[in-house]
């Protein structure tokens, strides 16, 4: 199995003509070749005319751990070029930004979910780049939460920056997937180029998506597992919430609690009304204290998701539908906690952060009026069937 950068590596025809073009680079920590070495360096080595860096959130060293914790530009030390934050005073690249490539490489690790930004920083670069003449190559790499659909589409009226398209919480598509999608809805006349994996399959013998001899890198400071990206489309709701979603803690994302909780009833509670939503994986009562972020230094109890390769099932699991059950139980269970955040939430200063999170006002409300699972599971139905539709012609593996 090739990467797109090992695959673009090996294109004499493309390489010859970043070397005699001003080409930028958007790229992370886990922009590495399977040996680890960066997509940075790889291209400085062979020649590329590398004339300036962007970052996207998390900053391109990946350095800033917590949410929404914005990038300052700085001249990169190593290459003495110009970096850029698409994460900081902007999230678009401006004018004058543009001025410094004719090419610009996109080469993110993505991780399959619809409020990740890298996914939202994609569309606007094939937005912004329309009609300037200038190209955007994306290096294509795996999907994580491999090809499942689940989630509504992201509603009119809901959009932001973890909400740039309209498509469900868990897309099932590689970044490069997604950016023929986008162009091709959009109606943009980006010049647009992809250079797709080789020998790519999303089966479990290859970890559903993920190839064994890929290392894993964090994506983002909080992200430190690929069974955290399997729970992930559910677990980053817990951001909308009052909850702990594990901040602060060796497994961020991978467990959801609060001081007020008692982790057993919990589990049993939701096991007991939600047991068709709790296949493929395993459920473990569980405490933890967290050191930074919410309840800081407070123990926390609720509940771990296990989606090891030892016990996950892609095609059971459904981390959407999961944690919208343990918000149900836990309203139940302590209405007379507060489950909902107010904004402001990532630069939106009216909408609910559940809201812009979900891609809708439905599952608030669902919650608060304690709807049946076949409420919910009718309304989630009806959309990732018209994607699962939709996305067919532009899956590339």
């Amino acid at each position: 199995m090739k990467l797109g950068l090992e695959v673009l590596l090996e294109d004499k025809k493309s390489l010859e003509l970043l070397k005699n073009s001003n080409v930028g680079l958007v790229a992370h920590p886990a922009s590495v070749l399977p040996n680890l070495y960066h997509t940075m360096d790889v291209l400085s080595d062979v020649g590329v005319n590398l004339t300036c860096l962007f970052g996207p959130q998390h900053g391109i060293r990946g350095e800033k751990q917590d949410n929404m914790i914005e990038s300052d530009d700085f001249t990169d030390p190593k290459l003495g070029v110009p970096t850029f934050s698409l994460y900081g005073q902007v999230r678009r690249p401006t004018v004058e930004m543009m001025d410094h490539f004719d090419i610009l490489l996109f080469d993110l690790q993505d991780v399959g979910c619809r409020i990740y930004t890298f996914l939202t920083t994609l569309f606007y670069l094939i937005e912004d780049l329309s009609g300037t003449g200038k190209s955007l190559w994306v290096l294509d790499r795996p999907n994580p939460a491999g090809r499942p659909v689940e989630g509504n589409i992201l509603k009119d009226g809901f959009y932001s920056f973890v909400g740039g398209g309209a498509v469900p919480m868990r897309h099932g598509l590689t970044l490069a997937e997604a950016a023929h999608w986008f162009l091709k809805g959009q109606g943009f006349d980006t010049d647009l180029k992809v250079f797709a994996m080789q020998d790519y399959y999303l089966d479990k013998n290859h970890q559903w998506g993920w190839p064994d001899h890929l290392p894993w890198l964090n994506p983002s400071p909080n992200l430190p597992t690929l069974s955290g990206c399997r729970v992930y489309p559910g677990s980053v709701l817990v951001e909308g919430t009052h909850l702990s979603e594990g901040r602060g803690t060796t497994r961020p994302l991978e467990v959801i609690g609060a001081p007020m909780l008692n982790p057993e009833k919990l589990v049993s509670e939701v096991v007991r009304q939600f047991e068709p939503w709790t296949k493929g994986v395993l459920l473990r009562p569980c405490y933890f204290e967290p050191t930074f972020h919410k309840f800081q230094g407070e123990l926390c109890a609720g509940v771990q998701i296990h989606a090891d390769n030892c016990c996950y099932q892609e095609e059971a699991f459904q981390p959407y539908r999961f944690v919208s059950a343990v918000f149900h139980v836990i309203h139940q269970l302590h209405p007379e906690f507060t489950l909902f955040k107010d904004p402001p939430y990532e630069y939106e200063e009216k909408l609910l952060p559940i809201e812009i999170l979900s891609g809708s006002s439905f599952l608030k409300s669902w919650v608060e009026k304690a709807g049946s699972i076949a409420e919910l599971d009718s309304y989630l139905r009806q959309d990732e069937a018209r994607w699962v539709e939709e996305r067919q012609e532009f899956l590339l593996y």
